[in-house]
């Protein structure tokens, strides 16, 4: 671990292979794991470090896997990517169970990020959230919730291919699976709900959170023909006509979205050098101090 991060316990360091041609140099990460509340530990993998002189937006991090696979390892990638373009990067290893311990997870390293986020990112360092398919889930419902606890202050969130539909239904999703008859977004959904109420939480379903207001400055990432491109793009627009800052870019040719942001190991990913490039262009839209 470096030595800039705040001191963790059972600190493991490891080189990533920065996604696609972004960077020649490999992205330096370490596991950690860290006491978010009492008896209570979470094994994150930080990417990046403070930068002497200068101040890091630090991101809060959900990979994704459809709610039944995923790791740190899969989460690479997108971790990457935002380090690469300025970032602190705490990705998190949230549990694979039912609503409500992944976001109540999640909430919690949120938390324990802006305890040490003058640690990790530099005095007057912001806190965002990101997230790809079911982590971009997690992301938009953690934003939710520091929302309606007024705490922490988030400075945007940022959703790669959100999942946020549990109805399984739309024509890009349809288009994507075909004739069959299942599929693992819509055995994702049925794991991670536990029963019909849940459906109607919004911290389960942000997507459709009837609330809105409030909410930090949001980027929305996804592909021409992705599965998640109608629930992502609708989402966006929700949050546009609240009227609360947001960016949709779509990206063409971007080849077997959302997977390709969940592959481990050295390959190429569509769009990566793009990707870091709307991620830069919202750290610097939205590095106005937010309130503490």
């Amino acid at each position: 671990m470096q030595p800039d991060h705040p001191s963790l316990p059972s600190s493991t360091s490891q080189s990533a292979a920065a996604p696609d041609k972004v960077s020649k140099a490999s992205s330096v990460c370490a596991d950690s794991t860290i006491e978010v509340a009492n008896g209570q530990d979470v094994a994150v993998r930080m990417y990046g470090r403070k930068k002497t002189g200068k101040v890091s937006p630090v991101v809060v991090h959900f990979h994704g896997g459809a709610f039944t696979s995923g790791d740190l390892d899969n989460g690479c990638t997108v971790a990457s990517l935002l380090e690469c373009a300025g970032a602190v990067v705490v990705s998190v290893a949230y549990p694979l169970t039912p609503f409500p311990q992944p976001v109540d997870t999640g909430y919690d390293v949120l938390k324990w990020v802006h305890r040490n986020r003058v640690k990790l990112g530099g005095q007057g360092a912001l806190v965002y959230l990101a997230g790809e398919e079911a982590g971009g889930n997690l992301a938009a419902a953690v934003g939710l919730m520091a929302r309606d606890q007024s705490h922490p202050p988030l400075a945007g969130q940022i959703l790669l291919s959100p999942m946020l539909d549990p109805c399984v239904g739309t024509a890009s999703l349809r288009e994507a699976t075909g004739p069959a008859t299942g599929c693992k977004w819509s055995e994702g959904w049925r794991n991670f709900l536990g029963g019909p109420r849940d459906a109607e939480h919004p911290y389960a379903v942000p997507g459709a959170a009837r609330r809105l207001a409030g909410l930090p400055p949001t980027l929305v990432l996804v592909g021409d023909t992705d599965p998640m491109h109608d629930e992502a793009v609708a989402y966006a627009a929700r949050l546009d006509a609240a009227g609360l800052a947001v960016t949709c870019h779509v990206f063409a040719k971007a080849a077997q979205w959302p997977d390709a942001l969940l592959q481990t190991g050295e390959h190429e990913c569509p769009c990566a050098a793009a990707a870091q490039e709307q991620f830069r262009l919202f750290f610097e839209a939205t590095r106005c101090p937010v309130p503490s």
